[in-house]
This record gives structure tokens, C-alpha cells and sequence, in this order.
């Protein structure tokens, strides 16, 4: 990894204000924390990173900023979040630190995420990046090189270090400490779903202080420290879409154009299309064939090259096999429980049954090895392979993994 330091520089100081904030909550927690008040953030340039630097600061702690370079170009996590982040760091007076791992981007991210297109399933990136090249790879370089043992970054989700005995409605008991996964406050913001690939290691020392507020309270308390990034908009796509401009664009730099076919669940060839890593499953638009009714992606076909279509009411299934799943807050069940799953961030958990299975040599390899059968109460639209399904417990996260087929 290649280091670019940014000296320190005295604290600017913040606007006082005598009117009662959400932010003098979480400044209080964030005093009371137990143990060396120091710590490594993680900042992307954003006003959400931002603000977490700037509270920790404002409640005392010993604070140093850590910039991870995933891509080369235009991009809000590349050369204009760098810069913004670089700025950020100098305003509050805490040094900034550039860690190259464009390296590590490109094998966990990158290729995984063009492997997974060719083979028909559409990766969940996100989750991945945090688990591979975010949590683990900042808390490692901040201990070795700085010497911190803590990291804090501006996810809105929270965690809380308890006695999992002593946890009401939790739906198995459990033996030992654990440190447990919440979502955020501010249920149109809570990113817990991203997340649920953490280690208990890494919850152990992460401090997420945007989890107690909403997204308005944020802008508000970026504003009352005069933050440079208070009014800056937020990032709408992945980094890879800003990066590219869109999915395709990216994805037609590694993968050459395919010609397949377009085939209807019957077996009629109804259109052609030029590479399957194009579509996902539920996808109505942009298909290029005209029907006499709305058609939608209910299959993709990697051996055969061929995209199944059919009408909205083949696109719902009742069941489906989640892998590679990481149980957080409680101990891996080894009998059926019911949870609610969310299976895309933006949807609301819906309740399924679910049932431990056999773990695959895929879920072994990658040190996760528990499956399960996921049976809905009612069918679920767009049930998509090598996205994440995430368990709940109301507030708490369960755990998660990633979907690998489905079925009525």
C-alpha cells in the first residue's frame, strides 16, 4: 500500500448554538465510551464521514483521518472524495492519511463483481467492499501504522455491546457476550443491511455515531460546525456507476459482447440480446422485445446464454436458498426460526421461516459455513441470486448471506 500523509493543523473553531440538537446525545455517548478515547475514521469525502470526524473531535477524542484510493478518475469515492476528504482533515486540525488499495479493489470488487455478471447472478457489492477492502483493511493499517485499536465511520447503524441473555425477544439463547448489530435510527437511512457480513471482532471496535440521528439532523449539525461539506449532495449510485458512468459502460470494458437469446418461459424465441451480464432477475425495462403484455426477467441462463422471460406473475417465488451467511448477533440456529428477511436495501423485511441446511464446499471456503432455506408467507417478487438477504430480529440484525436460487 502506498501512504500520503496530510499534516495536522489547529482546529477551526465551530458555531455555538444555544438551541436543543440531537447531536448533544450523541456527544454525550460519545464522551461516556469506556476505554482510550482514540480513534482512526474512515472518510470518503461525504458530508455523512464528515460529520463523524467532526463529533468525535468536538467530544474530545484523539482523532485521525483515513482515506482508502479505490479507483483512479472521476468518481465521488476517487480523485473528488480524496480532495474533499484531504479538506475536511485540515479544517478540523486531525492528519489525513491516503491509503492506496486500488490493488485490493480491483481483485475483490472488481473482478468479483465481473465474474459474478458472466455467470448470470448480480453481485451485491457494497456488503463485499465493506467486509474485503473497508472495516478489516482501515482497522489493520490504523493499528499497524498508527497504533489505534478503534475505527469510526458515518454508516448509519448502531451497536450494542451486551449480554445476549439478557436480550428480550431474541430468537435463540445464546452463552456468551456479543456485540450486536442494530439498524440506524432513521429508518430511510439505515445501512445495516450493507454490513451484515461483520465479524464480531470488527463490531467489537467500530463506532458508527450517525446511527442516532436522522439524515436532516446530520445536515443540521454539519452546518452549525461550518463543515465544507455540509450542502454537498449525495452520491445517488454505486462508486463503479459515478465511476463509469453506468453499470453497462462499466461492465463492457471487461466483458465482450455475447449475442443470446431472449426466450419466453414457453420456449418461444422472442428477441436477441448482446450479453446476459445486462440483466437481473425482475427486470422489465430495456429489454428490447415488444409483447402484448409487460415481460420480466425471471431467469438467466449462464450455460446457455439465454434470458427467460414471462409475465409479472411468474416473477414471485415463496422460497429460496440463502450461502456464505454470517451470523451477527446471535449464534449460528441449528433448528427453524422465524425471522423478517430483507432482501434488497431499499425493500421492507417481510417474515419467512428459516431453516439451517447442509453448508457447500463455496460456503466453507469462504469461512461462512451455514446455509439455510428461506419458505416467505406469501411469494416474493424478485427474489435475485448473488444478492444479499439479510435476518432481523425487529431492530437487530440476525445475520445474513447471499441468494442462490429460488422456488415456489
Amino acid at each position: 500500500m502506498t501512504i500520503f500523509t496530510t499534516n495536522k493543523k489547529e482546529l477551526s473553531t465551530p458555531t455555538n448554538s444555544k438551541e436543543t440538537r440531537q447531536g448533544d446525545e450523541v456527544l454525550a455517548k460519545l464522551k461516556s465510551i469506556p476505554g482510550e478515547h482514540a480513534v482512526a475514521v474512515g472518510l470518503s469525502g461525504g458530508v455523512d464521514s464528515s460529520l463523524t470526524a467532526a463529533l468525535l473531535v468536538e467530544a474530545g477524542w484523539d482523532v485521525k483521518g483515513i482515506t482508502l484510493w479505490l479507483m483512479s478518475g472521476k468518481g465521488s469515492c476517487c480523485s473528488e472524495g480524496l480532495v474533499d476528504a484531504a479538506s475536511i482533515c485540515n479544517q478540523l486540525g486531525i492528519d489525513h492519511h491516503i491509503v492506496d488499495t486500488r490493488e485490493t479493489f480491483q481483485k475483490e470488487i472488481i473482478e468479483s463483481l465481473v465474474s459474478g455478471y458472466k455467470e448470470g447472478i448480480t453481485p451485491s457489492p457494497c456488503s463485499r467492499c465493506n467486509r474485503f477492502v473497508k472495516f478489516s483493511p482501515i482497522l489493520h493499517w490504523a493499528k499497524t501504522n498508527l497504533g489505534l485499536n478503534r475505527i469510526a465511520t458515518g454508516h448509519y447503524a448502531r451497536i450494542r455491546h451486551c449480554d445476549p441473555q439478557k436480550e428480550k425477544g431474541s430468537p435463540q439463547k445464546k452463552s456468551k457476550k456479543r456485540h450486536l448489530l442494530l439498524r440506524g435510527l432513521d429508518p430511510n437511512k439505515d445501512q445495516s443491511y450493507f454490513l451484515y457480513d461483520l465479524s464480531q471482532e470488527i463490531l467489537a471496535k467500530v463506532i458508527f455515531p450517525l446511527g442516532e440521528l436522522k439524515k436532516s439532523d446530520t445536515r443540521k449539525e454539519a452546518s452549525r460546525l461550518e463543515l465544507k461539506t455540509a450542502k454537498k449532495p449525495e452520491s445517488q449510485d454505486l462508486c463503479l456507476v459515478e465511476h463509469h458512468g453506468s453499470m453497462k459502460a462499466f461492465l463492457d470494458n471487461y466483458l465482450p459482447p455475447r449475442e443470446g437469446k431472449i426466450i419466453l418461459e414457453t420456449g418461444k424465441e422472442i428477441g436477441v440480446h448482446d450479453g446476459i451480464e445486462h440483466f437481473t432477475i425482475g427486470q422489465r425495462k430495456g429489454l428490447g422485445v415488444a409483447w402484448e403484455e409487460p415481460l420480466y426477467v425471471i431467469e438467466i441462463q449462464a450455460s446457455t446464454n439465454r434470458v427467460i422471460v414471462a409475465p409479472r406473475s411468474k416473477a414471485s417465488k415463496q422460497k429460496c436458498t440463502v450461502g456464505v451467511i454470517n451470523w451477527v448477533s446471535i449464534e449460528p440456529p441449528t433448528k427453524p426460526i422465524k425471522v423478517e428477511v430483507q432482501l434488497r436495501y431499499r425493500s421492507n423485511p417481510v417474515i419467512a421461516n428459516l431453516t439451517p441446511i447442509n453448508a457447500s464446499e463455496k460456503d466453507i471456503k469462504a469461512n461462512r459455513p451455514f446455509r439455510c432455506k428461506l419458505d416467505f408467507d406469501s411469494e416474493q417478487f424478485s427474489i435475485t441470486p448473488g444478492q444479499a438477504a439479510v435476518f432481523y430480529d425487529g431492530e437487530i440484525l440476525l445475520g445474513g448471506g447471499i441468494i442462490e436460487s429460488s422456488e415456489n
